[in-house]
């Protein structure tokens, strides 16, 4: 088991108020355990690396704006996005 360190820290009323909500529904079984699993996806958040940097996602705004196709019909996309993952759920649930 790790070592542990005390950290005394003030929160805004609107956190505490979280942190305690969890423990009460049984989300948590501590306020600690709450923050501690708070501070690790933060962490965690940190460390990941990003998808995408600023610079491409510039540049990819940049060729958009510049794009002067149609596009896609996003009814057309999103009817063909429902019936595919629908289709994923069904074969899902047969087995």
């Amino acid at each position: 088991m790790p070592v542990l360190e005390t950290l005394s820290i003030d929160l805004p009323a609107e956190m505490v108020s979280a942190v305690r909500h969890a423990v009460q529904t049984g989300e948590y079984a501590s306020q600690n355990d709450a923050v501690q699993d708070a501070i690790r996806y933060w962490a965690n958040e940190r460390s990941a690396p990003s998808i995408c940097s600023t610079g491409r996602l510039r540049a990819l705004w940049e060729e958009a704006v510049q794009d002067n196709s149609d596009g896609l019909d996003p009814d057309e996309f999103f009817n063909g996005l429902e019936e595919k993952y629908e289709a994923l759920a069904r074969s899902e649930q047969r087995g």
